[in-house]
């Protein structure tokens, strides 16, 4: 990949390059033409005066003769130099994207995340102590045994969360970092979607919450997320992204603390106002009414303070990076009309699978765009194919939008549609897999007619109803 972009910058430096030999060429071929006519006006006035005075001609010194300088001719253009078409462009831009965002991702270990050698196995409390003291932050990240023991678990290689987290990290976490920064709130905060879904915009609780963030329907609409049959924005990463910071932003201003704001964010202000009121007395602090709170939130701060670490510190326990299944270069057009993905998909060779991941918003493939425009995310290397072929896309408009006229097509759609199918990766268990969508061994093995949980095969399609 670093070979293609370093291809792509050499193209853009000989391009430029030669548009600017070019010009100057140009220049250069001028000049001499402009002296030579000036240079005869001279001497025609010249011989007008001397014949007016009737004078002979002063002898002119002789001239030496000027070496003529070589003037460097343009290289001829090439396909690496001129002629880029718009497809093109995007492709050399996507390239250059991906390849900044994997330099950044690169960086930030290398640069602001020390490496030590202790060994793993013999690590001391000490040393996870001053490694949460070097994530310098507004947000507390103190060290006890609560938080060691969900330190273990995610650094634990058994589990592939923070494998899969890592990969899936360089595509949804810049976009995540740039709202909590618009939003004045620590970046730090970018680790909740790791403990609420793994950083999986189809997580679906049992208790019915969803995304990245996971929203339940009421929380969701009333900061502003659209929910309904067709479209449901709490599986938007952007704009549940938004309502997050507004919701955590909310919470902070109550509590003016950002771990009982976390806390509030996963049991709801009430539960944490009902803790204190039980605690009574002096209670200031999260670990002061940690034995009122309920018992999925007094683990959620621990988890929290956790994977901080175990993102930050992967390295020195060895966990490696699972490429993700997305593409990193995108970008975003914005959809006025009634529109099926099956349009795009049949008419850019875009795959159907690329179009809801990017976009999963959309329950059932159809971009709503009836009375207001929805935005809609594509891989960079195919929007510039999108456009040319924009009027070729939205005429197919009755071919895939038939069967959705009919009501009891929608139903069969979204019955059809309600669930979510995950494909078996090296290292992945049926624990693994259950954690990772919020659901059981037991309901997995029911679902997929599993009899034995350890028979897990490398590319075996898993169902995760909904």
């Amino acid at each position: 990949m670093r070979y293609i972009f370093r291809i792509a910058l050499l193209a853009t430096i000989l391009m430029a390059t030669a548009l600017s030999v070019t010009a100057s060429s140009l220049d250069s071929e001028r000049r001499p033409r402009k002296k030579r006519k000036k240079k005869a006006q001279v001497e025609q006035v010249r011989e007008q005066e001397q014949e007016a005075q009737n004078v002979a001609p002063a002898e002119e010194k002789p001239v030496e003769p000027k070496t003529e300088i070589a003037i460097a001719r343009p290289l001829p253009p090439t396909d690496l130099m001129l002629g880029f078409t718009p497809a093109q462009t995007d492709s050399l831009v996507a390239v250059w994207s991906e390849c900044r965002k994997m330099n950044a991702y690169d960086e930030f270990f290398r640069d602001y995340i020390s490496i030590d050698t202790t060994e793993v196995d013999t690590t001391p409390d000490s040393v996870y102590v001053n490694r949460l003291y070097d994530l310098v932050s507004p947000i507390q990240l103190p060290y006890n045994s609560l938080v060691k023991s969900y330190i273990n678990r995610y650094v634990n290689p058994k589990y592939s969360t923070i494998s899969r987290v890592l990969g899936l990290s360089q595509y949804y976490f810049p976009m995540i970092e740039e709202e909590l920064i618009k939003a004045e709130l620590p970046v730090e905060l970018r680790a909740l979607p790791i403990i609420e879904s793994a950083l999986s915009s189809t997580a679906v609780s049992r208790a019915g919450a969803v995304g990245l963030w996971q929203f339940m329907p009421s929380t969701g609409k009333s900061y502003g997320l659209e929910v309904n049959s067709l479209v449901d924005e709490r599986r938007d990463p952007l704009r549940a992204t938004q309502a997050a910071c507004k919701f955590l932003k909310d919470l902070y201003n109550i509590y003016n603390d950002w771990i009982l704001a976390i806390a509030a964010y996963n049991c709801g202000p009430g539960n944490v106002n009902k803790a204190f009121a039980r605690a009574g007395g002096n209670c200031r602090t999260f670990w002061d009414i940690y034995y009122f709170l309920p018992r999925e939130t007094r683990g959620y701060v621990p988890a929290f303070i956790g994977a901080s670490y175990a993102y930050a510190y992967h390295q020195q326990h060895n966990i490696e990076m699972t490429e993700a299944p997305i593409p990193l270069s995108v970008d975003t057009i914005h959809v006025n009309r009634l529109m099926h993905f099956g349009q795009i998909a049949s008419t850019i060779d875009l795959p159907i699978e690329t179009l809801r991941l990017l976009n999963p918003q959309y329950k059932l493939d159809i971009v709503p765009a009836t009375k207001k425009s929805y935005t809609l995310v594509l891989p960079q290397r195919y929007v510039a194919q999108y456009i040319e072929h924009e009027e070729e896309i939205f005429s197919k408009d009755s071919t895939y939008l038939k069967e959705y006229i009919n009501p009891a097509n929608i139903d069969k759609k979204r019955l059809q549609q309600s669930a979510t199918y995950y494909q078996v990766r090296r290292g992945d268990t049926l624990g693994g897999i259950a954690r990772r969508y919020h659901v059981t061994v037991k309901q997995l093995m029911a679902w997929n007619r599993i009899r034995n949980p350890k028979s897990l095969r490398i590319g075996q399609r898993i169902r995760i109803s909904r």
